[in-house]
């Protein structure tokens, strides 16, 4: 928090008091600075030489909203809570907006979430068109809390205020304009003088004088608002079945229409204040800074190494995962080489990242003209002399390791000395790969998530002897390709495929001990995850499943559940979604439907492996499915995080909420399970283990944190790091 926010104030010649927010980087409103912002406002007012004021942001920053840093502060109780309605009901509705002296908002680069809300208590505002205005609150697990509930309805309707609200959706300023949220769009140059001129004509009454509070014409009769509510909290509760507060938000915008719009300041305050304290608001607040914390590696990011310019990618392969990566940088504008064995490979390579591109312009994403010059920044080659000039290479080619090191070893002799060598393998060991070359520094794992240009994660893998200018610079590619880069160490499935393995291996002991296949899937999706771990193996396809499950087999022996149920249906050429049949079938349009077939599979394996039905298993509620489907995948993360394959634990539950889709509002899988208990998690662990053996047995870690009932999370005291 610090002393660094302020506001200060400076009057013209002209009689117009300029009040300009400082707190760098973002102009956020931390307690300081709203504490400031007043007792400028309660000077300008006072002040016989202040006729008008303009409100704006230091750095062509308007503000971008409330200080997050506060609501950890506010949660865990050192800080006090500014008292409930101080910033919407005190300052902003009866200092600003009641004010005897109009006032009008210059905004230039963001107005979210309070910044807006500041912005919408003056008479006017103007805005460059660049700026970006919304209200994202949403996004962390609140509302808006000072007063945009009420205002912005009231400015742009109450159709579009609950679009920017509950898709957290910001609006440029051109837009702005047409909605009616500002009044003139003037270039940044103009923007303070065009604002301190409008705020003089207010007080000429050349212009409206206007409090948002209480303008009425842009919303809807009550029986028709209703409506529109209503559908709004339909759609919501479709979309976020498990999150309470869109429903809150709708209901204080509700309050405001029927009540007026005092009434509905005090219900938002009250709001806020209860949302600010639930467990979905610190999730979201946790993956928030956890996400930008990433970038943070001790021991590589605080040597002082500036990022090398990286002029020049090429990749080895173009099936999925290579075109998808190739797609992901020519749309951050590196030109990229794709190489391929043979000219059908190759154009079929070129051919899905065409298609990739082609689907953004269909959404409108992306205009012709756009599309053409970000294709032209790929080429295709058939052999390594264009990649004298590369400065990183990435390999994308089949999991097979004499393949992989005998490209490695050829890579060190066309590419640059200084060129960074990268594999996207996501299961052979990197030390295996680069075992022929003497490159060993510049070897470094670019695990990219499929759909590689959709999925947001990118796992920087680094082996004892990669250096730290390496990992450096793929963060930085990793940023501007817009992922989210988590640093891991080396071993069989980096972070997320080595977190996530027990997933799909403890539904299968439940199946084959009973549990209904559809059943684990509906609860598994009902907590929160885009879909079950059969679905998702039919997704992804039995070959991959099976691909993937072997290398874990090999590695783990001793807590690895071997079932014969995905093999079984492979061999009738049941391979998942691709062959319209799986562990569901599927028609032509996609759509899955259970298969009653499925119960021979199930019995077939089940003999093999030698179990029988529990009954118990068979009559399980979804929160034991949650807690048998997930508990032992908190017990190998713990495992990731004791071995050092992680910097920290915040680093594993992004990359479970981004690798593998686990419900952001309940914090990522470490943050989740210290919300439920290290002793709790570790009891049902030992108790599965006496019933069904050594897959569910806890580790070392998890039995040490759970006997003194500490937290997952909390630092390790000595860091073994493999990194």
């Amino acid at each position: 928090m610090g002393s660094k926010g302020r506001t200060t104030i400076e009057v013209g010649a002209d009689g117009v008091a300029v009040i300009t927010i400082i707190n760098p980087p973002v102009n956020s409103l931390s307690i300081d600075v709203l504490i400031s912002l007043k007792a400028s406002y309660d000077q300008a007012l006072q002040r016989n030489d202040v006729k008008a004021i303009v409100v704006t942001g230091a750095k062509r920053k308007f503000s971008g909203g409330f200080d997050i840093t506060a609501f950890g502060g506010i949660q865990g109780g050192k800080m006090a809570a500014p008292k409930p309605g101080f910033v919407s009901v005190e300052v902003l509705s009866d200092t600003v907006e009641a004010a005897k002296k109009p006032s009008v908002a210059a905004i230039d680069g963001l107005a979210l979430g309070g910044g807006l809300e500041v912005a919408m208590a003056c008479h006017a505002r103007i805005s460059t068109s660049n700026a970006q205005l919304g209200l994202p609150e949403l996004q962390l697990g609140v509302i808006p809390g000072f007063g945009g509930t009420q205002r912005l309805p009231r400015l742009v309707g109450l159709t579009k205020a609950l679009e920017m609200m509950l898709t957290s959706k910001p609006v440029k300023g051109e837009d702005a304009l047409s909605l009616g949220l500002v009044d003139a769009v003037v270039s940044p140059d103009e923007l303070v003088n065009t604002a301190r001129r409008w705020a003089l004509d207010i007080l000429d009454r050349k212009r409206p004088w206007i409090a948002s509070l209480y303008k009425t014409e842009k919303l809807e009769p009550l029986g028709e608002a209703r409506e529109i509510l209503n559908f709004a909290r339909a759609q919501a509760r479709k979309q976020a079945p498990n999150l309470q507060h869109p429903q809150v938000c709708i209901d204080v915008i509700e309050e405001g229409i029927v009540s007026g719009p005092r009434a509905g300041l005090w219900k938002e305050a009250e709001a806020f204040q209860g949302l600010l304290h639930s467990d979905t608001c610190k999730s979201l607040v946790h993956i928030f800074f956890a996400q930008r914390g990433t970038t943070k590696v001790p021991g590589v990011t605080d040597l002082g190494l500036v990022p090398r310019r990286i002029n020049k990618v090429a990749i080895l392969g173009g099936g999925l995962m290579g075109s998808g990566i190739a797609t992901a940088l020519i749309l951050s504008n590196y030109p990229v080489i794709m190489k391929e064995v043979n000219d059908k490979f190759l154009q079929a390579g070129i051919g899905r990242v065409k298609s990739n591109l082609q689907s953004r312009v269909k959404k409108g994403k992306m205009s012709q003209e756009k599309f053409e010059k970000t294709l032209s920044l790929l080429k295709g080659s058939l052999d390594y002399e264009s990649f004298r000039d590369v400065d990183m290479v990435i390999e994308a080619v089949i999991e097979n390791v004499s393949l992989k090191q005998q490209i490695f070893a050829d890579l060190e002799k066309y590419c640059p000395p200084h060129c960074i060598l990268a594999s996207n393998t996501s299961t052979i060991d990197l030390n295996l790969i680069g075992e022929k070359t003497k490159s060993q520094d510049r070897i470094v794992g670019a695990h990219f998530f499929s759909p590689a240009h959709v999925m947001p994660l990118l796992e920087i893998v680094r082996t004892n002897k990669t250096s730290p200018q390496a990992i450096v610079d793929l963060l930085d590619v990793g940023k501007k390709i817009k992922k989210t880069p988590v640093v891991v160490g080396n071993c069989t499935g980096f972070a997320v495929n080595r977190m996530f393995f027990p997933y799909t291996q403890a539904a299968l002991l439940l199946v084959e001990r009973g549990t209904d296949v559809y059943q684990i899937d509906r609860a598994i999706a009902k907590f929160g995850m885009p879909m079950g771990p059969f679905r998702l193996c039919d997704l992804v396809g039995f070959g991959v499943a099976i691909a993937t499950g072997t290398q874990f087999v090999m590695n783990f022996p001793e807590r690895t559940y071997k079932s014969m149920l995905i093999p079984l249906m492979q061999e009738d050429k049941r391979l998942g979604e691709t062959t319209r049949k799986g562990f569901y079938v599927y028609n032509d349009k996609r759509k899955a439907s259970p298969d009653p077939e499925l119960k021979n599979y199930i019995e077939k394996a089940r003999s093999i492996s030698g179990v029988t039905i529990d009954p118990k298993l068979t009559k399980l509620s979804d929160k034991e499915i949650v807690e048998r489907v997930f508990f032992p995948v908190v017990n190998e993360a713990c495992r990731v995080y004791a071995e050092g394959i992680a910097v920290k634990a915040a680093d594993l539950d992004i990359a479970g909420v981004m690798g593998m889709g686990f419900p952001p509002y309940r914090g990522g899988i470490m943050f989740w399970a210290d919300s439920i208990g290290s002793k709790y998690i570790c009891s049902r662990l030992a108790e599965w283990t006496n019933m069904y053996g050594e897959f569910f047995k806890p580790c070392a870690y998890l039995a040490e944190r759970a006997a003194k009932g500490a937290p997952l999370s909390s630092p390790l005291e000595q860091a073994k790091s493999r990194l």
